[in-house]
């Protein structure tokens, strides 16, 4: 999953794909706006065929939080 959410990060913020990591944050980290992690959501939710619940966008900091609640979609 991992590999497959780099390329689509890369298309949002200006980070290199080896500097994405299960612990990078997204806002912390990867310096993501809320603006840019909602579009980076909509898009993973198109690619995956889920729907992420608003709720629980608040709890996705770390690339592995998202990881694991996407696949715990799926």
């Amino acid at each position: 999953m991992l590999e497959k959410l780099k390329p689509i990060i890369c298309e949002y913020v200006d980070v290199e794909p080896e500097e994405i990591t299960t612990d990078a944050k997204f806002i912390e980290d990867l310096h993501f706006n809320s603006y840019d992690f909602m579009s980076f959501l909509g898009e993973v939710e198109e690619m995956l065929g889920v729907t992420v619940d608003e709720a629980e966008i608040l709890n996705l900091h770390t690339v592995g939080d998202a990881i694991s609640y996407l696949e715990n979609l799926q």
